[in-house]
């Protein structure tokens, strides 16, 4: 008798010091900042080798209703294909398996699951190597240690990856920040006010980077380029395919070719090439010749702009369609006008008409006219200031939904 206590002694030594043990390693590792795969490893041996599981799986929460398999040892095919949910969610504590109508659950015989205020983390399916085995003490034993084992080994795990997630979310932001900084780069810094005309542009987008274009390209003394673009999607893809637009404009310019039909064609061919017909850009060009005070202008699928006097009001809509729609535009139409003194243009991109207030009703077209007539005096770049106060107002708190610019132009 004295013999067995001591017997029961040395056993219950021997499982204490392994289980402090375990934990140091896993705990070492994970104060080294060992890696995922490292962890598993660990994890899978302490289970495998040392207490003597040959088959077992580990679910672990991504969201409320996604559940990912961490880790599997000895399973194959079908038996991974479970719904959590439905299968495993029922389990609040630590579960023999006698019988069950699942068939997965049939294939293991405990189920061990993780909770964090009230909240389940994972669920570890065990399987025991013999019947034999299912009835030892040590196994039930055992069971609040892998408990409390697998707790440790998801927690640090699950903060490895958020980790790795936030750095990978600050590479993007970083990214994203130099984008936008060279996106900047790309709009003209200087705009004129003199006596021929008061430029100012304003943009705001909804994100980094943005879809909204605009330049104003001197072509000598007395004529200038005047135009804005939206580029159809945002983000990323559609600042860099503007970029591409923009350069492929600027370079027309350089050789020379003023004709705002062969402009729009060729233009319409680069989105094409650039964009396989999943983008599209929205665009108005205006050439506008100080001496004869002839505007010429396109207009291809974009919001109309506005040239008014401060009372008269036209909306230049001739053109063709948007860039990129079709391989070949079926039309081009020119529009021409000729200004009088004291003519204010207001070109804008959609998200200036289309925003939206709490009441669901959009700013819209009346309310920008509007607000240009209500205080026409103005200089351009306190006209567009005033506009993006109104949008502000009109909007409240509630986020931008768009990428959003003015472009206005006076002319004297």
């Amino acid at each position: 008798m004295y013999d067995k206590r001591i017997n029961d002694l040395e056993i219950q030594l021997f499982q204490k010091e392994f289980k402090l043990n375990s934990l140091l390693e896993i705990t070492t590792a994970i104060n080294a900042n060992s890696g995922v795969d490292r962890l598993r490893e660990i994890y899978s041996f302490i289970l495998k080798e040392q207490l003597g599981f040959s088959r077992f799986i580990l679910f672990t929460r991504q969201d409320e209703n996604q559940w990912d398999l961490l880790i599997k040892k000895g399973v194959r095919g079908k038996l991974l294909d479970i719904d959590v949910q439905q299968e495993l969610a029922r389990f609040r504590e630590i579960t023999f398996i006698a019988s069950s109508s699942s068939e997965v659950l049939r294939t293991f015989d405990i189920v061990v699951p993780v909770f964090h205020k009230e909240m389940p983390l994972a669920y570890l399916l065990l399987k025991v190597n013999t019947p034999i085995d299912f009835y030892q003490e040590d196994t039930h034993n055992n069971l609040g240690f892998i408990q409390t084992l697998t707790n440790i080994i998801v927690v640090a795990i699950e903060n490895k990856l958020m980790a790795k997630q936030r750095v990978i979310q600050e590479r993007i932001k970083k990214e994203l920040e130099v984008a936008s900084e060279m996106q900047k780069l790309l709009f003209p810094s200087d705009l004129p006010s003199n006596k021929q005309m008061d430029i100012s542009a304003k943009y705001i987008p909804r994100h980094e980077v943005g879809g909204d274009y605009y330049d104003f390209i001197p072509l000598g003394n007395n004529e200038f380029i005047m135009c804005i673009g939206d580029v159809s999607g945002k983000g990323i893809g559609a600042a860099m395919l503007m970029a591409n637009f923009q350069a492929t404009l600027r370079t027309l310019f350089i050789y020379q070719r003023y004709d705002l039909e062969f402009l729009v064609t060729e233009l319409n061919e680069k989105v094409m090439e650039s964009a396989k017909g999943e983008k599209f850009i929205t665009f108005f060009i205006a050439h506008f010749n100080a001496e004869t005070r002839l505007l010429k202008y396109v207009n291809a699928g974009h919001n109309h702009p506005i040239l008014t006097t401060g009372k008269e009001v036209t909306m230049l809509k001739e053109g063709t369609i948007g860039l990129g729609m079709l391989d070949e535009l079926p039309f081009i139409n020119i529009g021409e006008v000729t200004l009088k003194p004291n003519t204010t243009l207001i070109s804008y991109t959609d998200g200036v008409v289309e925003l939206e207030n709490r009441e669901e009703t959009q700013f819209g077209l009346e309310r920008l006219i509007k607000t240009v007539h209500s205080f026409y005096p103005l200089s351009m770049e306190d006209m567009n200031n005033l506009i993006f106060s109104k949008l502000d107002e009109w909007r409240g708190e509630l986020p931008l939904v768009d990428d959003t610019a003015v472009f206005a132009c006076r002319f004297f």
